[in-house]
This record gives structure tokens, C-alpha cells and sequence, in this order.
């Protein structure tokens, strides 16, 4: 029993336990882990790049380069990730018909399970945002409120107060974001699609990107009642002013004119 109480009070006791606890656990782990359904999931994976990639050599080589790493004609794909994949495909802006200052929106010529091959190639050259969850883009119980400082501090200088868009320089433009899902605008914000910067995790939370898309599903929504009257394309004061400004002081003038003429002939007779 003494020999044991020294034993047990030898400075390397507790890491000759350690060790025999994590080879144990190892041991129990490799034998009841369920190995099929890893390797079946690495083996889908792997089906998805290699048809995605066949997609991509089809579709998208003479643009962006056999392997992704771009051209004369199209930027570099590695380390775009899945999520700007998912979102140029999935709203038809690539594959591009035709070369020019902005790709626009057009019906998808892919299927869903297509964009998901080609997303998961492209991923696989290189690590970058992945499609997100519907767990992150829903913005159910956001503060429209925040959402809506945010918007105006970061994406009215091109969308406008209520997210109808508007021309930038050399004919690009930015577009109407009626009608866009909450997975693109999300989709949008992480990746930064053509003059679009981007706002990853790290400079805007997934919680603050969901309260600006429950700002502009809010504001959407209310656009076809606009309880304030015309929304005069929604540019907010600026808009307003010049309208009152042009018809009201046209429709002063116009007034003035017609007076002075029915003074001046008055004076006649």
C-alpha cells in the first residue's frame, strides 16, 4: 500500500493518466465513429468539384482561365468562395452574354443543384466566403431601426434612401433591390459583386447585415402604399426640394404672367 500512495504521488502521475484517458477515448472514438458517413460526405464533395468543374470549363474557362486564375476578358476566381459563385449565378449575371461596364441581372441558366457543383469548384480553388446559412441572412426579430442607420451610412451614396437604385460613372449603375432575396443581399454584402465594395464578417457582423435587409424588406414593402404621398423615385429631400421648387415656383410664375397680361389689357379697355 505504501509502495501504491508513492506511485500515486510521483510528479508523472498525472500525465502517465492523462495520456492512458486520451488513448482510451481515441481507441473508443475510432471504433464507434461513423467513419461510412464521413467518407460518403468527402466522396459527394468530391463529385460536386469534379462535375463543377466540368461545368466551368464549359461555361466560364475562356473568361476566368482553365484553373480560375482569370484573364484579359475575366477577373480571378480563387478565393472568391461559393457565396459570390452562388449569388453571380444564381441571378443570372454570369455567365456574362456580352463584355461592357456592368453585368446585368438576367434569368439563371443553371439548375440549383448546377450552381451548387460550380460553386463548390470554385471553392475549391481557393477559401473565401461560403453560402450562407439561412440562419444568417433571415432577418426575422432584426431592429429595422439600426438596420436603416446602417443603410444610410454605408449603402445610400449608390442605392438611394430606399433602395431604388441610381446611375454611377461610366455607365455603370447601382440596381433596384425590390424584389431581391434576403440570401443575395447577404450574398452581395460578403462578397462585393463588380462596383460593389464588400463587407465581411470582420467590418460588418452577420447581425448588423440582417438588420439592413429587414430595412429594405420593410421599405420594399411599403413602397406600393407610400403613406407619404409620391416617393419621387425615393432620392429622399433633395428630390422633394427641387420638385417644389421647378412646379411650385413655375406654377408662381405662371400666375404672375397671367395677371400682369389681364392687368396690362385691362389698362386698354
Amino acid at each position: 500500500m505504501k509502495k501504491l500512495s508513492a506511485r500515486r504521488r510521483h510528479p508523472l502521475a498525472a500525465v502517465v493518466v492523462l495520456l492512458l484517458a486520451l488513448a482510451a477515448t481515441g481507441g473508443l472514438y475510432a471504433a464507434f465513429a461513423p467513419a461510412d458517413k464521413a467518407q460518403a460526405d468527402t466522396a459527394a464533395q468530391s463529385l460536386n468539384i469534379d462535375e463543377g468543374k466540368k461545368l466551368y470549363d464549359v461555361g466560364c474557362a475562356s473568361c476566368h482561365g482553365t484553373g480560375g486564375q482569370g484573364s484579359s476578358d475575366g477577373p480571378s476566381l480563387v478565393g472568391v468562395g461559393s457565396a459570390a459563385v452562388d449569388f453571380q449565378v444564381s441571378t443570372g449575371r454570369m455567365p456574362a452574354k456580352q463584355p461592357g461596364p456592368q453585368i446585368e441581372k438576367k434569368a439563371n441558366t443553371y439548375s440549383n443543384k448546377e450552381i451548387s457543383q460550380l460553386a463548390a469548384y470554385v471553392a475549391s480553388l481557393g477559401a473565401g466566403p461560403g453560402i450562407p446559412s439561412s440562419q444568417e441572412y433571415d432577418p426575422a426579430g432584426s431592429d429595422v431601426a439600426k438596420g436603416g442607420e446602417l443603410f444610410r451610412t454605408n449603402c445610400t451614396q449608390c442605392h438611394n434612401f430606399s433602395g431604388e437604385g441610381g446611375a454611377l460613372t461610366n455607365g455603370k449603375f447601382a440596381p433596384d433591390l425590390e424584389g431581391v432575396s434576403a440570401k443575395h443581399i447577404y450574398e452581395a454584402m460578403q462578397t462585393g459583386p463588380q462596383n460593389m465594395p464588400s463587407f465581411p464578417d470582420t467590418t460588418m457582423p452577420s447581425a448588423q447585415k440582417k438588420q439592413i435587409i429587414a430595412y429594405i424588406k420593410t421599405v420594399n414593402a411599403s413602397q406600393s402604399e407610400s403613406p407619404g404621398g409620391l416617393s419621387l423615385g425615393g432620392l429622399g429631400p433633395v428630390s422633394e426640394g427641387l420638385f417644389a421648387w421647378i412646379f411650385g415656383l413655375g406654377a408662381l410664375i405662371a400666375v404672375a404672367v397671367w395677371i400682369a397680361a389681364h392687368t396690362a389689357k385691362a389698362k386698354k379697355s
